[in-house]
């Protein structure tokens, strides 16, 4: 039998190439709405947030709340920038083919942005049935709900699930959700994933990081 009872991975960063393109829309919304907001600060401090938790970290800092119509600006902006020419992680399609156990994604964005993003890069079909949004649950990134809504549906035990995350807030939701995590450094910066029991940053070094942490 498969070591992993499942691997959960996360969508933005990990599976699409979408990173900059969603924290240079949301740095720019954020500016327009009297919050100056760099490309490089948006990833810093939004890096695989929901839109819910942008909001309440945008508004804890005081000042008057972001437009009613933010999330649907962002929405509009990335899907057509997704359209535009999203695409896939180099080399995750191969590491998804050579998979022998089930895998998922669990990520932070809507059901729509998900399904989008893996349609035009073709990797839909793959994970047919297998797809969570943080929209399911009540609390998104960093809690755990999301994970663990996503192992109870593929009906897999927490410990023997591997979550695959680029964002400090992913690794700590996975901590938190008694799973096993292995962090892609390819955009953020590895001293900030190092709560992760791995971290890599070619997808070609998944493969052998999965059967490395496998458990017994």
């Amino acid at each position: 039998m498969p070591a992993w009872d499942l691997v959960i991975f996360d969508s933005d960063g990990v599976l699409v190439d979408s990173e900059v393109l969603a924290n240079t829309v949301l740095g720019d919304l954020l500016t327009r709405a009297g919050r100056p907001t760099t490309l490089e600060q948006s990833m810093e401090r939004f890096l695989g947030s929901s839109l819910a938790r942008v909001r309440r970290l945008v508004e804890s800092d005081g000042g008057p709340p972001l437009p009613p119509d933010f999330e649907a600006d962002y929405e509009t902006a990335v899907f057509a920038g997704f359209r535009a020419g999203l695409r896939a992680v180099p080399g995750v399609a191969g590491v998804i083919a050579g998979l022998d156990t089930d895998f998922c994604v669990a990520s932070s964005g809507s059901h729509e942005r998900i399904r989008l993003a893996l349609t035009t890069v073709g990797l839909l079909a793959a994970f047919d049935g297998a797809v969570f949004s943080a929209d399911d649950v009540e609390r998104g990134k960093p809690a755990p709900d999301l994970f663990l809504h996503a192992a109870a549906a593929r009906r897999a035990r927490a410990e023997r699930c591997v979550v695959i995350e680029d964002s400090p807030s992913g690794v700590a939701a996975a901590r938190a959700a008694g799973m096993t995590v292995l962090a892609f450094a390819r955009l953020t910066p590895a001293a900030r994933l190092q709560a992760a029991d791995a971290v890599f940053d070619d997808m070609a070094a998944l493969p052998a990081l999965l059967a490395a942490h496998a458990p017994a």
